[in-house]
Formats: C-alpha cells, structure tokens, sequence
C-alpha cells in the first residue's frame, strides 16, 4: 500500500488587513462597542479600542505615536455634541482633530486613516457602519507608507576631506 502524505500549502495572498487603534469614550462610544458584543452585531474585527474616559483626553500624540509604531488608521469615538458627561470634553476632541488633520496632511497620510465620529451608548449599529466603513476605506488606501519611507532609505551626507579643508 502507498502511504499519501498531506501537506499544508500556505497560498500567500496580497490582500491587505489594515489595523485600526480606536480610542473611544468610556462613557459612549466604549458602552455601544460593549452593546454590539452582548447584541452579537458583528463588524470587522480591525481595530484595537483603548478606553478614554472622555474623547476629549485623547492627546495628539497618541494619534501621531498610534501612526508611528504601524497603525493605519485611527478612529476617535466619542458623545454627541451636547451630551458630553464632562460638558465640553467633546468640543475639545473637534477643536484637536481639526489641528491634527492639518498635521497628519503634512506628513502625508491621507484623510480617511483619521477620523471623529459621535457614537452613543445605543447607537451600536452605527458603531458597526462607522467601523465597517473605516476598515474598507483604510483596505483601499493600501498600507500606510510615510513620506521619509516613500523616498527610500536616506542617502548619506559625506563628509569633506579634512586634508581638502586645511
């Protein structure tokens, strides 16, 4: 008898998976994240949500260091305006996306990696469209590249001889 082998043959594809960080609002945005698990709404599962007491805490640098260490986008859920649980937590999260944006165009990442949403506590059907929605945007912006990785490796400067010099 001829004895078969099975053999496992990893077909590598090209499809992309981006990964989304999402800070969201523990009040709002985290509660309609919680309601769409115990409700079994299903949604991609690309993101890595951090828990913010308000979205207005989230500081601009954890967008640009979220960026840095290989996010490919990042969402920022929180209250709708004028149910903020720290009264202008929300203004402020709006006032820091609008200066970020600017910020994240000059470094050349494109708009749809960044966004602001006002998601409730009931609301986790809009939470699964806004999270669906981001995830195939980001799928087909590609991964991100920054500029200094879109010039490729940096040159180096020579440094001028120094019997030239004296």
């Amino acid at each position: 008898m001829a004895e078969t082998k099975a053999v496992l043959v990893q077909v590598k594809t090209n499809d992309f998976e981006p990964k989304i960080v999402a800070f969201f609002c523990n009040w709002c945005t985290y509660l309609a994240a919680d309601l769409a698990g115990t409700s079994r709404v299903k949604y991609a599962p690309n993101i890595l949500d951090i828990r913010v007491m308000c979205s207005g805490r989230v500081d601009p640098q954890f967008v640009l260091d979220a960026f840095a260490k290989g996010a490919d986008g990042v969402l920022i859920g929180g209250c709708h305006p004028g149910d903020c649980h720290y009264q202008e937590g929300n203004y402020k999260a709006l006032r820091r996306v609008h200066m970020l944006r600017r910020v994240l165009h000059e470094m050349g990442i494109e708009d749809d990696r960044f966004r602001l949403e006002w998601i409730s506590a009931s609301e986790a059907e809009r939470l699964k469209f806004v999270v669906n929605d981001m995830v195939e945007k980001v799928r087909a912006l590609g991964p991100l590249r920054k500029k200094s990785e879109a010039r490729g490796p940096k040159s180096e400067v020579e440094e001028p001889d120094a019997k030239v010099a004296a």
